[in-house]
């Protein structure tokens, strides 16, 4: 493919035609909401209203309102009502009961086959408990089998109530349970007939968020996913135990890329710092920081509509409801759409296999409900899934979305155009061919994000001067702010490249004159003294070391040493 353009009606096609579009699949959905909770059927009823859910698949139960639930609640109260309901009304139908259970099973009487199913998504709307709590008195002696690590029966409900179909074979609640639908190619394949309800939670910190998580999804699905694309590995070494961490992440990091979006790969030990250029986030996923912390610490920072974004993290979503000890909680409250944690400890190999789902996502037109269980190797386990099941940004026929944006002269055209750049690269085309590209493409002169582009092109190709001057002009272009920030670093770097050092030098000043609030001011004064001191400019040396030393954090107290009075 290299030397080969592919412009956006070309390059730009749908999904398999195996997806299902969405705004067909309301009735495929049953809507489970928390009857004790006004605030749970509102989001319950607006999800129906907003994808079509017939007013039968609407159920209210009477739950603990709670984010955890014991065993007995999670059957009496969850589990069983609800199979009950979808079989009165005719969702559910069952043959006799004629089969033996499978090894393993706890039940040794025959069992019921789920026959026929008129539903394929359960949405659980927030109020539902996201937790089973440890059962200690549950009697599995087969449960001694397993590795010590393993002998737990705390769950997320989401991944328990997935095999509501094969709820009859009464499968072991203790440890997980194996997926045979990890690595599906083919969306068909996930049917309650075949074992399986995909099961995703419309929640977060407040009713209003949970609600919101469907518009987003259908604003993406209507208007295009776009953003960039961020992942934070920690560059670990091959015989490192926790590797797997790092390869989900670089799986994913060049799904993204390959699949147009402006990808950036961080291998560094640590997580983004707070003061880490980070906009117009479409999609994120690192690890492995305990408390929230970087560039989502800042109250300004916000995610693209459509935006998947996931922390690594063995207690993730320990809860739900509050931005205060929880990753999933804070990125929903800054504007993810969709994402995945963890109630309770998963061990690594018992975390999302993030390249699969990102592909399934992308490439094959999943919807997030089924990208998620195709990436999951277990369930009865501890992952939850939240955001809208339907949600199919992948289905959209991005070259009649491109044609839609042009004739519209939406400002999101620059990312369609983006994303055709990005995809004839990973193909191999030539860097002039996409340089050539933006300067005759109709929106590049008014589009921050095209000059930016161009100018990392020219950077890239050797063509320093042309390429910073270019990162220049975008900043003359109407950035957002938090482009301007990004801009405005990369401008300072690369002119701390190429020169002069006094142009490097202004526009670190003007990052810190039009973003006083910027959260790493430590970080830009000790580059702006490396300037000040290359050209050789004492006031601004006096100034800068000043300015390092109010900032720098007190040195560390030594073993027996004692403070003054």
């Amino acid at each position: 493919m290299a030397g080969v353009l592919m412009t956006a009606g070309a390059l730009l096609c749908g999904p398999p035609v195996s997806a299902a579009a969405p705004a067909q699949a309301g009735g495929e959905v049953v809507v489970v909401y928390n009857s004790r909770m006004p605030e749970s059927r509102m989001v319950a009823e607006h999800y129906a209203w907003s994808r079509h859910v017939p007013s039968d698949r609407m159920v209210g139960l009477d739950l603990p309102v709670d984010e955890s639930m014991t065993r007995d609640q999670y059957v009496e109260k969850l589990q069983n009502p609800l199979l009950v309901r979808l079989e009165k009304a005719g969702l559910f139908v069952f043959g006799p009961a004629t089969n033996r259970p499978p090894a393993g099973s706890v039940a040794d009487t025959p069992f019921r086959r789920l026959i026929q199913s008129r539903i394929r998504y359960a949405v659980l709307c927030y109020g539902v408990p996201t937790r089973i709590l440890k059962d200690a008195s549950l009697p599995e002696p087969a449960a001694m089998r397993l590795p010590p690590q393993l002998q737990r029966n705390e769950a997320a409900v989401d991944t328990q109530l997935a095999l509501l179909p094969v709820t009859e074979q009464r499968l072991p609640w203790t440890g997980p349970i194996q997926s045979p639908f990890y690595g599906a190619t083919n969306s068909a394949v996930f049917q309650p007939t075949n074992g399986i309800l995909l099961v995703a939670r419309l929640d977060g910190p407040s009713a209003e968020i949970a609600r919101g998580l469907v518009d987003k999804a259908m604003e993406a699905e209507t208007n295009g996913w776009w953003g960039r694309a961020y992942f934070d590995a920690r560059g670990l070494a091959t015989n490192d135990s926790y590797r797997l961490g790092d390869d989900y992440i670089r799986s994913a990091a060049i799904v993204a890329q390959r699949f147009g979006f402006e990808t950036e790969l961080d291998e560094q030990p640590g997580t983004f710092t707070v003061g880490h250029p980070m906009s117009e986030v479409g999609l994120y996923a690192g690890w492995y920081d305990q408390t929230l912390s970087g560039p989502f610490t800042l109250p300004s920072f916000t995610f693209m509509p459509g935006a998947f974004a996931y922390h690594l993290y063995s207690f993730s979503a320990q809860t739900v409801r509050s931005t205060n000890n929880s990753w999933v909680g804070t990125l929903l409250q800054r504007g993810a759409t969709c994402t995945l944690g963890y109630v309770d400890e998963p061990y690594l190999d018992g975390t999302v296999d993030l390249g699969t789902l990102l592909s399934r996502l992308t490439f094959l037109g999943f919807s997030f409900g089924e990208a998620a269980y195709a990436a999951q190797r277990s369930l009865s386990w501890q992952t939850t899934v939240i955001g809208d099941p339907l949600y199919t940004p992948g289905f959209t026929n991005l070259g009649e979305l491109h044609r839609t944006l042009e004739l519209r002269k939406s400002p999101l055209l620059g990312w369609s155009h983006l994303l055709v750049i990005n995809r004839n690269l990973s193909l191999g085309a030539p860097l002039d061919q996409m340089i050539h590209y933006i300067e005759t493409s109709t929106p590049y002169r008014q589009s921050a994000l095209l000059t930016e582009k161009l100018g990392d092109l020219y950077w890239l190709k050797g063509g320093l001067g042309d390429g910073v001057d270019t990162t220049e002009m975008a900043l003359r272009r109407d950035p957002s702010p938090a482009q301007r920030v990004r801009l405005l670093l990369k401008c300072a770097e690369r002119r701390a490249t190429y020169g002069p050092d006094d142009k490097a030098y202004g526009h670190y000043l003007a990052l810190l004159k039009e973003f006083p609030g910027y959260p790493d001011p430590l970080k830009v004064y000790k580059a702006m003294l490396a300037l000040a001191r290359r050209m050789n400019n004492a006031a601004e040396i006096a100034r800068c070391e000043s300015e390092i030393e109010k900032r720098s954090p007190a040195p560390a107290r030594q073993v027996g040493e004692t403070s003054r009075p």
